[in-house]
Parts: C-alpha cells; sequence; structure tokens
C-alpha cells in the first residue's frame, strides 16, 4: 500500500493497483495504490478510509481484461461480481448469501468480475463471459470496502488484453499506452483532478 497526498472530505482519492498503471497521473488529489489482488485492494482502501477524513469520492482506475469479442476501450463499470468465490455452496452451508453482485450508483454498463486469478486462458474466459464483460482483480474488493465505509465508488476499466492466450504479454506491452488514457479519463472526468 502507498498513499501519496492526503485525504480530504471535499476531494476525490484515485486508487489504482500497480504504478504502471498511475505513471500518468498528474493531480494534486491522493492517489493509493493497493497492491494486486482482492486481499491487497480491500486491506489498503479500508485502512485508508480509517485513517482519517472520508473522501468525497473513492474513483478506481485500471486495467481490465476482455471477457467478450469487440470490448476495447474505457468503461465505466455497473456491476461488479466475484468470480472466484463459490456463493451457491457457502449459502447451502450456512444459509446466507456471501459475495453477491453489486449495483454502483452513477454506473455505467459494464459487469466486471472480479477473482485472484490473472484470466490468460480460453476456458476461463468463456466461462466468465457467460457473466461479465470484464476481468480485473481488485475492483469487487474495493467496492465492498467503499461500501462499507459509506464512500461513493466510480470503477474505470480500460482493456488491456483479451483475457485469453497471451494475456500476459498483453498487459505488459499495452500498460503504458492503458496509464496514458487512464490519465486523460481522470483529467476529463474527476472533479478537481488538476
Amino acid at each position: 500500500m502507498q498513499l501519496t497526498g492526503q485525504i480530504s472530505s471535499d476531494r476525490p482519492l484515485l486508487v489504482l493497483a500497480v504504478k504502471e498503471e498511475a505513471q500518468f497521473l498528474d493531480t494534486s488529489l491522493p492517489v493509493l495504490l493497493t497492491g494486486m489482488g482482492k486481499v491487497n485492494a480491500a486491506t489498503a482502501l479500508a485502512a485508508a478510509l480509517a485513517g482519517g477524513p472520508l473522501p468525497s469520492l473513492v474513483v478506481n482506475l485500471g486495467t481490465a481484461g476482455a471477457l467478450r469479442p469487440g470490448w476495447t476501450g474505457t468503461h465505466l463499470v455497473g456491476t461488479v461480481m466475484q468470480h472466484d468465490l463459490d456463493s451457491a455452496i457457502l449459502q447451502t452451508l450456512t444459509g446466507d448469501v456471501y459475495g453477491a453482485p453489486l449495483t454502483l450508483p452513477e454506473a455505467g454498463g459494464a459487469t466486471l468480475a472480479t477473482g485472484d486469478s490473472f484470466i490468460a486462458d480460453e476456458a476461463a474466459r468463456a466461462r466468465l463471459a457467460e457473466h461479465a464483460q470484464l476481468v480485473d482483480m481488485e475492483g469487487y474488493a474495493l467496492a465492498t470496502a467503499a461500501h462499507q465505509a459509506g464512500v461513493p465508488l466510480r470503477i474505470v476499466k480500460h482493456v488491456s488484453d483479451d483475457a485469453g492466450e497471451g494475456a500476459a504479454k498483453s498487459w505488459r506491452e499495452s500498460i503504458a499506452d492503458c496509464a496514458d488514457v487512464l490519465a486523460g479519463w481522470a483529467a476529463q472526468n474527476v472533479p478537481h483532478y488538476a
């Protein structure tokens, strides 16, 4: 976890997984780098929100894999779900629902599947494409932490790869371009960015 700047109640907090995604941000806003994966994302954001004033908004900027053909560009996420939590089995064991999909206010149309696996094979991609258009490793955890703290959240993802064979290579080759696009999106759409 790395927090640059100070969180204040009158400004948004930008949250990204890694420095590669944040490399072109030029902002006076606070920026939180969580590290990759659901545990890192949830604990980093929860710790940042517990440490003082709450931001006016949390904006998660990051990369995502496309699960369906034709999904490119930048997307505002409307629904986020966990793809690696066996909610149905847990419900049969306890009667409680764990990890239900979350709908985000001020949301877009994309559904994002979050899990701790970097999806880079066709079978996993096809399975996830039945439920979502995009896949990442932090979104659901960030949405849960922000919701529990009572802070509004936007999730904005730029497609870096096709979540199939060669996805890791594609991510490495496209990350600089993705980071540039995400910084541009933030400059145009996040209040108090400059």
